[in-house]
């Protein structure tokens, strides 16, 4: 039986568009080294008191967006403050590669791994 060969075509983020907002969001990809957006998907299990009374039940998948970014508080509009902000809110999101035309966007609830921005010492 002759094998299948997948075809693929490649790409390497360049010019890409990692948006937060909606239509009139802003676009941090200049402070993002690496966008992915992550799987995750899991089961639950019932075992009853009987040898056969196990049921496996697959649950939802959920995605999570990750983001590696450079950590700026400096700049008043930079993607760290922006997170920290917005922390605990749901937001549109896009990511665009390198101007393709399939395009990933959702609503991501932010989860930021940021410290708080740090404080002007006292005058």
């Amino acid at each position: 039986m002759p094998v299948t060969v997948q075809s693929v075509q490649p790409f390497i983020m360049r010019n890409a568009i990692v948006a937060f907002g909606g239509v009139d969001g802003i676009d941090f990809a200049h402070a993002v080294s690496s966008a992915a957006l992550t799987p995750s998907a899991g089961t639950a299990e019932f075992k009853g008191l009987k040898p056969a009374a196990t049921f496996t039940f697959p649950q939802a998948t959920t995605w999570t967006l990750d983001l590696t970014y450079a950590q700026d508080w400096s700049a008043a509009d930079s993607l760290s403050r922006y997170l920290y902000e917005h922390r605990g809110e749901v937001l549109d999101f896009t990511i665009n590669p390198d101007d393709q035309t399939t395009t990933p966007s959702d609503t991501v609830a932010v989860a930021t791994s940021s410290t708080a921005p740090p404080t002007a010492p006292a005058v």
